[in-house]
């Protein structure tokens, strides 16, 4: 379990509509540290649980399956423990095969069962990661990506991984997250 000196709301005390994302985050990470901590502004809390995950993440223009793709490429590449357990079980719920979710967490080049969108949404979620601060979206991942995406989908898919990348950074900062041992934002 996370500890910081943040103050939490418990489980017990949260607001009504807190309660399910709560349990969600419980059941998939056994650690529910982030909606505790964000319960006491409950407007943020807002924003990241409606306002991202519902109407842009769970919902926009861009097929779920590239989204849970970069999420999970994300977390794997920016050493969220929590983040792995949830977006594994995320992207095997959306569909995902254990063969595509090992390549997404490793070597996806290698691959034989990604497709090409597949593999163009993992080399730009690699420029976009937090690990990679000289990311680059330069003209051959922009025609790659414009071979199955159109410019709408590429900033949909941006800002995806744009807001993923900052709530980890600042649940790593925060320590509301487990990390793994390879982590380089791992605290002390």
């Amino acid at each position: 379990m996370t500890t910081n000196a943040l103050q939490r709301i418990s489980r017990d005390e949260l607001p009504e509509d807190f309660v399910p994302a709560w349990e969600t985050l419980n059941k998939l990470t056994g650690e529910p540290a982030f909606v505790e901590a964000f319960a006491t502004a409950p407007h943020v809390l807002n924003f990241v649980m409606g306002d991202f995950y519902k109407n842009l993440f769970f919902e926009g223009q861009v097929d779920q399956r590239y989204k849970q793709i970069v999420r999970l490429r994300l977390s794997a590449l920016h050493g969220c423990l929590t983040c792995n357990k949830q977006n594994t079980k995320g992207a095997a719920e959306s569909g995902l095969t254990d063969p595509e979710i090992n390549a997404i967490m490793g070597d996806y080049d290698a691959s034989d069962t990604l497709t090409g969108a597949d593999k163009a949404v993992l080399r730009y979620a690699d420029q976009v990661a937090m690990t990679n601060p000289q990311g680059r979206l330069d003209d051959e991942l922009i025609a790659e990506l414009q071979s199955h995406f159109s410019s709408a989908d590429i900033c949909e898919l941006g800002t995806v991984m744009a807001v993923i990348s900052g709530m980890a950074k600042l649940s790593f900062v925060m320590d509301l997250v487990e990390k793994e041992s390879y982590c380089e934002f791992a605290n002390g």
